[in-house]
C-alpha cells in the first residue's frame, strides 16, 4: 500500500531491473483486475506498476473532490516514491484521461490511450453494463467482466458515496483540450469502431490536438475493445515500446 495526503492507495509493481516501466490506469468504476490481462504478457520483461485508482477496488476514497490532476499528481508521488524513470503510460477511459492530463506535466516518453475522453462528456453507464455483458461470453473475461458488471450499474451509481459522484461529475466536466495539446510524446489511440460511450470521432479530435500520434481503429468493436481484440493489443503494445 501507498499512503498519500492519509489515505491508502493499492497498487502492484514489478521490478525487473529495466529502464522502461509500464504504467496503467484503469477505467471508472473498474479496478487493476480489468488492465492486467494486457500487463502480464509483460511482466517478466519490463517493469509494471498497476494500481487501483483511488475511490475503486482496494484504494480508499480521495479525503476531498479530487480534479484530474489531483490524481495525476498522486500518481507522480508514487512514481517518485518508487524511483521510476522512463515510463510508458497506458490508460482506459477515466485513467486515459487522467493520463493526458499527466503527460501534459510531467515527462513520459510514451503513451498509450484506449477510449479516453478529453472534453465534457456523460458516461453511459446503462451502456457499459451491456457490453460488460457481452465481454463475459469471452472465456478468458468472463470472471472479470462479472464483476465489474456489480460496480457499473446504474443501481450501483445511485449508491456510491457522495464524494464520488461529485469526483465523476468534476471528471465529465473538465476539458483537457489545452492539456492535450502540451503533450510532445509519441503517442497511440485505439479505439473500437462501434464504441457508443465515447464516440470513434474524439480519436481523430484528439491525433489533431497530440503532435505525435496516431490512430488505431478496431472495427465492431466498442468502449472495451482494447479486450475484445485483447492480442492484438499486447502486440500493438509490444511494437510501440520496442
Amino acid at each position: 500500500m501507498f499512503q498519500y495526503q492519509s489515505i491508502h492507495i493499492h497498487y502492484k509493481y514489478i521490478d525487473n531491473n529495466n529502464e522502461k516501466t509500464l504504467i496503467y490506469l484503469h477505467g471508472w468504476g473498474q479496478n487493476i483486475e480489468m488492465m492486467e490481462p494486457i500487463a502480464k504478457p509483460f511482466m517478466n520483461e519490463y517493469n509494471i506498476l498497476i494500481l487501483d485508482l483511488p475511490g475503486f477496488g482496494k484504494s480508499n476514497e480521495p479525503k476531498d473532490i479530487w480534479s484530474l490532476e489531483d490524481y495525476a499528481t498522486m500518481l507522480h508521488s508514487l512514481i517518485d516514491k518508487l524511483k521510476i524513470k522512463k515510463i510508458i503510460l497506458i490508460g482506459h477511459s477515466f485513467g486515459g484521461k487522467i493520463a493526458l492530463i499527466y503527460a501534459s506535466i510531467f515527462k513520459v516518453e510514451k503513451l498509450i490511450l484506449f477510449a479516453s475522453p478529453y472534453k465534457v462528456a456523460i458516461p453511459n453507464i446503462s451502456l457499459k453494463v451491456k457490453i460488460l455483458k457481452k465481454l463475459a461470453k469471452l472465456p478468458i473475461l468472463n470472471k472479470v467482466a462479472e464483476k465489474m458488471k456489480k460496480n457499473m450499474g446504474s443501481t450501483d451509481y445511485k449508491n456510491a458515496s457522495p464524494k464520488m459522484r461529485a469526483i465523476l461529475v468534476k471528471h465529465i466536466n473538465t476539458d483537457a483540450t489545452e492539456n492535450c495539446k502540451k503533450i510532445k510524446c509519441p503517442t497511440l489511440i485505439i479505439w473500437g469502431t462501434k464504441d457508443a460511450d465515447v464516440a470513434l470521432n474524439n480519436a481523430y479530435e484528439l491525433e489533431e490536438l497530440i503532435k505525435n500520434s496516431a490512430v488505431i481503429e478496431y472495427p465492431n468493436c466498442t468502449h472495451y475493445a482494447y479486450l475484445e481484440n485483447k492480442n492484438q493489443t499486447i502486440n500493438i503494445i509490444k511494437s510501440f515500446i520496442e
